[in-house]
C-alpha cells in the first residue's frame, strides 16, 4: 500500500469524520457555548489520560508488532492475546477507581462535583472503550484499510448521533456523557467488522500474557504514558491559566480553535498513523527510512500548509458556519495557530520515526520538554500580547520541536545498525 493510495482510501473515513466533527462543533456551539467548550476540553483530556492507563498504553506497540510480524500469524496472535488481557485487567481496575473517586475527579477536572455521574458513565463503559481502540490498532497493523475505514466511519456516525441527541436533551451534562460513551458503543460494530476477517477470532484477545511480548510493550507503554500525562496535563494547565487570567469564555475560544485544528489536520495525522507507523515498523535500513521521511515532506507537509492557508482566509466564514457569533473573538487566534499546525506536521513526520523504531528515551524526553515549553510560552506570551499569545506559544513550541527532531532523529539513524532498526 503506497502513501498516496493509503491517503486516498483513508480520506474517505477522514472526510466522514471531519464532517461529523464539524456537525458536532455546531451542535456544541449552540447548546453549550464557549464555557461549555472549555469543560469538554478538560474532560476529553481526562479521557485521554485514563484510557491510556487503562489499556496499559500498548496500542501503538500492537500496531507496530502486528505489522512487524506480518510473516507469522502465531506471533501476531500472541501480541493480541497479551494486549487484550492487559487492556481488560487495566480497564476493570481503572473503572473501580473512577467510581470510588467520581466526585473528586469531577471537582478537579470540571470544577463541579455535580458532574460525578459523567465519570461513572465513563467507568461503566471503559472496558469496551479500550477494546475498541485495541481492535483498531490491530486493523491498522494488519493494513486492513477497508475494515479500518469502515470502523472509523461507524464511530464517527455514532459520535454525531449520540452527541447531538444528548446535547439537545441534557445540554453540557449530556454532551459530556456522549464524549464518555460513544467509542464504547462503537466497539460492537468494530468487533463485527473484524469478525468477518479470516485471520481474526474473538478468543485471540484473551489468554496468557507472553513475557517477551510484554517486555517489548514496555517501551511503548513508557512512551504512551508520557504522552498521556504530558499533553493532556499541559492542556489542562493552559486552559486553567487562560480561564483564571482572561475568563472561561477565552479558554473556550482556544478550545474551539484547537478542535478546529484537529478537524482540518485529520487527513494528515491519520495518514501518519495509518501509513507511516506500520511502514516504518517494517523497514530495517536507514536509507529506506530516510526515503519515507522525504516522501512525507513532499506530499504531507504541503497538504497541511495549503489546508491551513485556506482555513485562515475563510476564518470569518468558518466561525459563522461552524460556531456562533459568540465565538467571533477566536478569529485573532487563527494566524499563529495555522503556522503552528504546519510546523507540528513537519515535526511529527520525524516523531513517527521514534514511534516506529521505539526510540523511547528520545521520545519521552522530547514530550516532557515540549509540554513544559508550551505552558511556559503561553504564560510568557499572553502576559505581553493577550489571548493571542497562546497561539504564538503553539507555533514557537513546534518550531523548536521540529529543530530538535531533525537533529536527534537523523543522528540516531546514522548510528543505528539495520538489525537494531528492526526492533
Amino acid at each position: 500500500m503506497t502513501l498516496i493510495k493509503t491517503s486516498l482510501l483513508n480520506g474517505i473515513a477522514v472526510l466522514v469524520k471531519m464532517l461529523t466533527l464539524l456537525g458536532i462543533n455546531k451542535v456544541l456551539a449552540i447548546y453549550v457555548g464557549p464555557v461549555g467548550y472549555a469543560a469538554l476540553g478538560q474532560f476529553q483530556n481526562a479521557i485521554q489520560m485514563i484510557t491510556t492507563f487503562a489499556s496499559g498504553a500498548i496500542n501503538t506497540g500492537v500496531t507496530k508488532y502486528t505489522a512487524e510480524y506480518h510473516y507469522d500469524e502465531k506471533k501476531q496472535q500472541s501480541v493480541w492475546r497479551s494486549a487484550g488481557t492487559i487492556a481488560i485487567c487495566g480497564s476493570l481496575i481503572c473503572s473501580v477507581i473512577i467510581v470510588l473517586f467520581s466526585k473528586e475527579l469531577a471537582a478537579w477536572i470540571l470544577n463541579n462535583d455535580q458532574f460525578g455521574g459523567v465519570f461513572r458513565w465513563f467507568a461503566g463503559t471503559l472496558v469496551f472503550f479500550t477494546l475498541n481502540t485495541l481492535l483498531l490498532a490491530i486493523l491498522n497493523g494488519k493494513k486492513e484499510l477497508l475494515r479500518y475505514v469502515a470502523a472509523n466511519i461507524v464511530g464517527s456516525v455514532f459520535a454525531l448521533v449520540v452527541t447531538t441527541a444528548l446535547a439537545i436533551f441534557s445540554g453540557l451534562y449530556g454532551a459530556l456523557i456522549a464524549l464518555a460513551i460513544y467509542q464504547s458503543i462503537s466497539f460492537f460494530v468494530t468487533l463485527y467488522i473484524c469478525s468477518g476477517a479470516d485471520w481474526f477470532r474473538f478468543s485471540y484477545l484473551f489468554g496468557r500474557i507472553d513475557k517477551l511480548v510484554a517486555k517489548n510493550f514496555l517501551k511503548y507503554t513508557a512512551m504512551a504514558l508520557t504522552s498521556a500525562v504530558c499533553v493532556p496535563v499541559s492542556h489542562i494547565f493552559v486552559r486553567n491559566y487562560l480561564g483564571s487570567s482572561f475568563g472561561w469564555e477565552s479558554a473556550g475560544y482556544w478550545e474551539a480553535m484547537w478542535r478546529l485544528s484537529a478537524a482540518y489536520l485529520m487527513l494528515v495525522t491519520t495518514t501518519l498513523s495509518v501509513y507511516y507507523l506500520p511502514r516504518l515498523s517494517e523497514l530495517t535500513h536507514h536509507e529506506e527510512i530516510k526515503a519515507e521521511i522525504l516522501q512525507g515532506y513532499r506530499f504531507i507537509l504541503p497538504c497541511a500548509a495549503i489546508c491551513g492557508l485556506i482555513i485562515y482566509l475563510l476564518r470569518d466564514f468558518i466561525i459563522h458556519i461552524l460556531f456562533t457569533s459568540d465565538f467571533l473573538p477566536m478569529r485573532n487566534l487563527f494566524a499563529w495557530q495555522i503556522v503552528g499546525d504546519t510546523l507540528k506536521i513537519g515535526s511529527w513526520i520525524l516523531a513517527y520515526v521514534m514511534l516506529g523504531k521505539a526510540m523511547f528515551k528520545l521520545f519521552i524526553l522530547s514530550e516532557i520538554i515540549s509540554a513544559a515549553c508550551f505552558y511556559l510560552f503561553t504564560v510568557m506570551f499572553t502576559s505581553h500580547i493577550g489571548l493571542e499569545g497562546v497561539s504564538l506559544a503553539h507555533a514557537v513550541n513546534y518550531a523548536i520541536y521540529w529543530l530538535l527532531m531533525t537533529w536527534f532523529v537523523y543522528r540516531a539513524l546514522r548510528r543505528m545498525r539495520p538489525e537494531v532498526l528492526a526492533g
